[in-house]
């Protein structure tokens, strides 16, 4: 093999690895979850009243913040609200109404007062993900932080929920919850 034969295969192969490498820091897709039972159907799960506790970590990983949040949520038809109480660990406390429509191919769309635009999510199997723009006021300011929100049925009356917070594509932490349905 002369140099510049070998020079074109070094250069084919780091540039396949490089490839490989990118598509092996893909984060999963929420057709991964398609076959995982059981069904998560929102509109079934999130009617009636919820609990739901949770923390927020910090991108080290100490928890900043624990909560507790009560949901009532009702849908009708395609249409859904999600009315959320927060009462916060150091006694702050919070409200939050989501306004949710299903769409087609497992597919929601949803707003909330503190929500930039519109959140996008994606149901498949036991796993809903959703994104969106939060504005979160921060010593007295409001900046505006990306969610990249999961969810998993476990069964009928219990969800986890873990949502990477970030900023200009820089993790600042992670929100983790379990929801109970009463």
């Amino acid at each position: 093999m002369n140099k510049r034969t070998l020079l074109v295969v070094v250069g084919a192969t780091v540039a396949l690895a490089a490839t490989g490498g990118l598509t092996g820091c893909a984060g999963p897709t929420v057709a991964d979850y398609a076959a995982e039972q059981p069904t998560l159907d929102l509109a079934r799960y999130f009617n009636g009243t919820l609990d739901a506790h949770g923390v927020f970590t910090d991108r080290s990983g100490k928890v900043v913040k624990r909560f507790h949040v009560v949901m009532k949520c009702s849908w009708q038809g395609h249409d859904g609200v999600l009315d959320e109480d927060f009462t916060y660990s150091d006694g702050t406390k919070q409200r939050r109404v989501w306004r949710l429509k299903k769409l087609d191919g497992g597919r929601y769309t949803g707003t909330a007062d503190d929500v930039s635009g519109e959140a996008q999510g994606q149901a498949a199997g036991n796993a809903f993900n959703w994104r969106y723009t939060l504005r979160l006021p921060v010593d007295g300011k409001v900046i505006d932080v990306q969610f990249d929100d999961w969810m998993y049925l476990m069964d009928e009356r219990v969800m986890l929920n873990k949502a990477v917070m970030s900023k200009f594509g820089v993790r600042l932490g992670e929100v983790t919850l379990s929801f109970y349905k009463r």
